[in-house]
């Protein structure tokens, strides 16, 4: 393919270039192209760099403000008032019959030949527990007993001859001294009727007495002998009873709580192992205090029931009156060396430290003894990065036992 391509030799080359310059339609097209992309490209940019000065001066203004409130923390408070609280003191112990009567053998002792009752056996006054073998202390009781016929004969005669020599002495026929010596013979055989009598009762009273028996009605905890056993006065305990089967529970609390209850008071008791809660009665408060433990011991009165077993731990609430005071979760009161406190916001919004004497801890929280009236803004949580002094912001809580 043949085409010209020449240049006006009259023109020269930088004028011609000039030419252009001046008059860009004069250019070739494929140049002025390249010029509008060139200029496209370079407004993007503008507007690319004019758009991130903004963004990053935006955020920094927005940080800037910030900065200002960030300093100044926010708390949840909450303004407690007064609740009325019904006072409950808990204490553990084991179980144990209130009166616990050991039973031995009293007697002079011999061979059981008869067991009449188990553990768990109810019991009356006087019933026989265990039979001792009599056989040898049962002889010496009949042949005591026929000791006293004899001396009961020789008092008879004794009497019939003062009878006949009292008749006789009016006839002169025996002197009054006879009859001094008949009457003193008289006597003197009615007392050995009276001292063999009392001998045949002391047996018998020995004999009573190899029978193990009750002394008191009351409920069977424990039986150590078995027949066949020999047993004695020296023998130890063979039976244990719970009189009228009532129970107790020793519980032990501390000083300050001990101070709070009354006799009378009632109790919830519950036995481990057992999902019952049976009511009992404060009988008796422990006069001392363990100088060890600083615990004294409340003794609860409980009837009968199959769920208590002397020896098992069971625990106890006992009521001790109703408290009218604040109440804070705990999450509100702070602990440290220099004792219990809480943080108080002023009107002025600065939070404060105000020492404090807790009481009662119930589920719902635990009531302030002391150190505050119930009005008062207090901090309910994140107290522990306070300090005296702070300034904050406050933030009502909804709910003031929320945790």
């Amino acid at each position: 393919m043949n085409y010209d391509s020449k240049i006006d030799p009259s023109i020269p080359a930088h004028d011609a270039q000039t030419s252009y310059a001046a008059d860009p339609l004069a250019q070739p097209a494929h140049e002025r192209h390249s010029w509008r992309l060139i200029t496209l490209a370079g407004l993007v940019v503008v507007a690319v760099l004019v758009g991130l000065w903004f963004f990053l001066h935006r955020d920094g203004a927005a940080d800037a403000a910030n900065a200002g409130a960030e300093q100044i923390p926010v708390v949840t408070v909450v303004v407690p008032g007064k609740s009325s609280v019904a006072g409950e003191i808990t204490g553990t112990g084991s179980l144990a019959a209130r009166r616990s009567m050991p039973v031995g053998s009293v007697g002079e002792g011999g061979q059981v030949r008869e067991v009449r009752v188990d553990a768990g056996t109810w019991v009356r006054q006087g019933q026989v527990l265990a039979v001792i073998d009599r056989s040898v202390q049962q002889q010496s009781a009949a042949s005591q007993a026929a000791q006293v016929q004899v001396a009961a004969a020789d008092a008879r005669i004794a009497q019939s001859n003062l009878d006949r020599g009292l008749k006789l002495v009016d006839r002169g026929f025996i002197s009054k001294a006879d009859i001094d010596q008949l009457t003193a013979t008289r006597d003197a055989a009615v007392a050995r009727v009276k001292v063999a009598r009392a001998t045949l009762g002391q047996l018998n009273a020995q004999n009573a007495r190899l029978n193990i028996v009750a002394p008191a009605s009351g409920l069977v905890l424990e039986r150590n002998v078995e027949v066949g056993q020999v047993v004695s006065g020296g023998s130890g305990v063979l039976f244990r009873l719970a009189r009228d089967g009532e129970m107790e529970l020793p519980a032990l609390l501390s000083e300050d709580d001990l101070a709070r209850l009354a006799v009378g008071g009632e109790a919830k008791v519950t036995p481990v192992g057992s999902g019952k809660t049976l009511i009992g009665h404060i009988w008796q408060i422990s006069p001392t205090i363990d100088a060890t433990t600083r615990q004294g011991t409340a003794r609860i009165a409980l009837g009968y029931d199959p769920a208590l077993r002397p020896g098992g731990f069971a625990s106890a609430v006992i009521e001790s009156g109703a408290v009218t005071a604040p109440m804070l979760p705990e999450s509100a009161i702070q602990t440290d060396a220099k004792g219990t406190f809480v943080y108080v916001v002023d009107a002025s919004g600065r939070a404060h430290r105000r020492a404090v004497k807790t009481g009662l801890v119930t589920a719902q929280g635990i009531t302030i003894a002391s150190g505050l009236a119930g009005n008062e803004r207090v901090v309910l949580r994140a107290g522990g990065f306070l300090n005296d002094g702070d300034k904050v912001k406050t933030r009502l809580a909804a709910d003031p036992a929320a945790k």
